[in-house]
């Protein structure tokens, strides 16, 4: 009786929208990153974002094609005038924005930020602790 009701519900189970959603592994093909925290790209362009209403700005970004799989993000460049320090064609490492996923605040469809230029840190060429 025991292995009856297991495997029922095993198969019960995927009827279930949330079960499906969370196992069947469509969001890792969907994820860019492909499950990582992090991944190295190239800049293709600088771009500024319009903030959402009721806001008003320019949100600065850049378009990254990222090294391991070729797919093209838009990615947040933090703090003021760190746009100055990424150049087109620049190797820049992505990481996520903090929502796991979703974009942030009042700027649309931007789902990861920058951290570093040419393997220096974003924060410390802001701080003026070191040089690219």
């Amino acid at each position: 009786a025991g292995r009856k009701l297991r495997s029922h519900r095993r198969i019960a189970r995927w009827a279930d929208n949330t079960y499906k959603r969370q196992h069947s592994g469509t969001w890792l093909k969907a994820n860019p990153l492909a499950g990582s925290s992090h991944a190295k790209g190239i800049v293709l362009e600088k771009i500024g974002i319009e903030a959402k209403q009721p806001n008003s700005a320019v949100r600065k970004a850049a378009r990254v094609q990222l090294i391991k799989n070729g797919k093209k993000v838009a990615a947040y460049v933090p703090n003021d005038g760190c746009l100055n320090f990424i150049d087109e064609n620049d190797e820049v490492l992505i990481a996520g924005f903090g929502r796991k996923g979703h974009s942030v605040g009042d700027i649309p469809g931007v789902r990861f930020k920058v951290v570093k230029v040419a393997g220096v840190s974003l924060l410390a060429l802001f701080k003026e602790k070191k040089e690219k």
